[in-house]
């Protein structure tokens, strides 16, 4: 059974990461740099089989998102390999693994879906139809979930068409 340490290197904690993981006893350690789409570690996942375990200091050096720490969760059990994560301490396997799935399950659904997003236009119009209302621009924001200068830009936009 192989350990293999995985970590993104995104700041100097990333080399703390490194010998974290070779003191837990990973046999190898694998370091991705930030802002790629992850080559290493799908080639981890490829590779690991049977028994084996990828491990991580934290969740988040794994993946950015519950989805993506689900999705990897899946592969691994697919090649029937384990995921332990050093802080807090948490398994994929036995029953800890139920938790650990059930809780990123529901951190993946309370993410928003991909790639929805309201169009430009709408916003402007829906902008401008509450200020006719009375609405304030910071209330205008929190509604359309838009941040308050987005709503002053269409705002201003929309008083210097109209002079």
């Amino acid at each position: 059974m192989l350990k293999i340490g995985y970590v993104r290197l995104r700041d100097t904690a990333a080399y703390e990461d490194s010998a974290r993981l070779k003191a837990a006893g990973c046999q190898v350690v694998r370091a991705e740099e930030p802002g790629m789409d992850g080559p290493v570690l799908r080639s981890i996942l490829d590779f690991m089989g049977p028994g084996d375990e990828l491990v991580v200091t934290r969740l988040d050096r794994l993946a950015t998102s519950g989805r993506d720490l689900l999705a990897a969760l899946d592969r691994l059990e697919t090649r029937r390999a384990i995921l332990t994560v050093l802080q807090p301490e948490l398994s994929s396997a036995g029953v800890g693994g139920v938790a650990l799935r059930a809780a990123l399950q529901a951190v993946a659904d309370l993410e928003p879906p991909i790639g929805r997003r309201r169009p430009a236009s709408a916003a402007a119009q829906e902008i401008f139809a509450l200020q006719q209302a009375g609405v304030g621009p910071v209330e205008i924001a929190r509604r359309l979930g838009v941040s308050r200068m987005t709503v002053w830009r269409k705002l201003k936009a929309v008083e210097g068409a109209a002079a």
